[in-house]
């Protein structure tokens, strides 16, 4: 898969948000990756509609290489809520770490660079 198949799907599994829940099975696809980080992350109240995209690399262990990077940034108000939408969305991320990934994906995920849009739903 290439990486930009793997960035798509990262992209669209974070359109919907999950509750929040700790990870039980072993991670084997992309899919699962993307919903695994989607359930642990809670939006900030009052920010219906808004997004971030992070950036990022794990390693084969299911831990980050270095810390997510947010890359776009759409909420509404004023930079300190912006921060703070951002924030949330790199907690949930730090929060599910490490991931347990199927010796196969840890193969194929290891150093890529992904990127995830997390988009808080609307009301």
């Amino acid at each position: 898969m290439t990486a930009m198949a793997k960035m798509a799907i990262l992209t669209g599994l974070a359109a919907t948000i999950g509750v929040p829940q700790a990870q039980a099975d072993t991670l084997k696809t992309m899919n699962d990756v993307g919903t695994a980080l989607t359930n642990c992350w809670t939006p900030p109240a009052d920010t219906d509609g808004s997004s971030v995209t992070l950036s990022f690399s794990f390693k084969r262990d299911g831990s980050l290489i270095g810390p997510p990077r947010a890359t776009a940034v759409n909420v509404k108000g004023d930079k300190a809520a912006a921060k703070a939408f951002s924030d949330a969305a790199i907690a949930g991320v730090t929060k599910c770490l490490p991931l347990d990934f199927a010796p196969a994906l840890a193969e194929g995920i290891a150093g890529s660079v992904y990127t995830m849009k997390f988009t808080s739903p609307k009301p």
